[in-house]
């Protein structure tokens, strides 16, 4: 049997959840990821927040990576004030996603950013982020969908040539693009939903909605079949 390749998934890391009788400190992960990963021929790993001078080790024991979805990035990381509108900030996933993106960027290891994850490609890569945006987090709690309409010629267009209908909640999105990024996909309103380095600098895709949440698994294949 050919072993499965390794995709490291980056964590929440929670100050309290509740399971049975237990009410601690957590690092969890919605099942969604996991289970995509496994539909799509991985072997998922889980990957809370560590220390930044860790994540060079990590990251050579992987396949592939996927920054998961998430709290709201702190816009001291890309140089920006604070709108009221952004969540309170995750210092120990900032710190240690973002190192683990440069690892995996820097050791051509596959990448898949995952909304939170797409975001934070782009400040490692010296983008900006809108801080809040309009329509695409309607209820609260609650994810809804929207049309994606892939760019011909890039890789996601590759994965997933049609106008798609996807699962999203973000209230944040690309701004100024970081360095080397191209845009792959984009919502009917204009916001850019996925990005990707050319293929020269290797195999790296953000997307802002959530695939996780919905039954196409052609991302997450794609990922894989970087890989495999």
């Amino acid at each position: 049997m050919t072993a499965r390749p390794l995709i490291g998934v980056s964590t929440y890391l929670e100050a309290g959840a509740r399971w049975g009788v237990w009410e601690l400190e957590a690092a969890l992960l919605p099942v969604g990821y996991p289970r995509l990963v496994q539909r799509s021929g991985g072997l998922a790993a889980m990957l809370p927040p560590d220390e930044p001078e860790q994540a060079a080790a990590t990251v050579a024991r992987l396949d592939a990576l996927v920054i998961a979805g998430g709290p709201d990035v702190d816009p001291a990381r890309y140089g920006a004030e604070r709108d009221p509108r952004t969540g309170p900030p995750a210092p120990a996933r900032d710190t240690w996603e973002l190192a683990l993106i440069d690892a995996a960027l820097s050791a051509g290891v596959p990448l898949l950013g995952i909304c939170r994850g797409m975001q934070l490609l782009n400040v490692a890569l010296g983008g900006t982020l809108v801080q809040h945006v309009e329509g695409h987090a309607e209820v609260v709690g609650v994810f809804g969908r929207h049309t994606v309409k892939p760019v011909p010629g890039t890789r996601y267009a590759e994965a997933v040539p049609e106008e798609t209908s996807v699962p999203a909640y973000h209230h944040q999105a690309v701004d100024r693009l970081g360095t080397g990024l191209l845009p792959s996909a984009y919502a009917e309103d204009g916001t850019v939903e996925a990005v990707e380095l050319p293929a020269a600098d290797g195999w790296a895709l953000g997307v802002q909605w959530h695939p996780e949440m919905g039954e196409d698994a052609r991302v997450m294949r794609a990922l894989v079949r970087a890989v495999s």
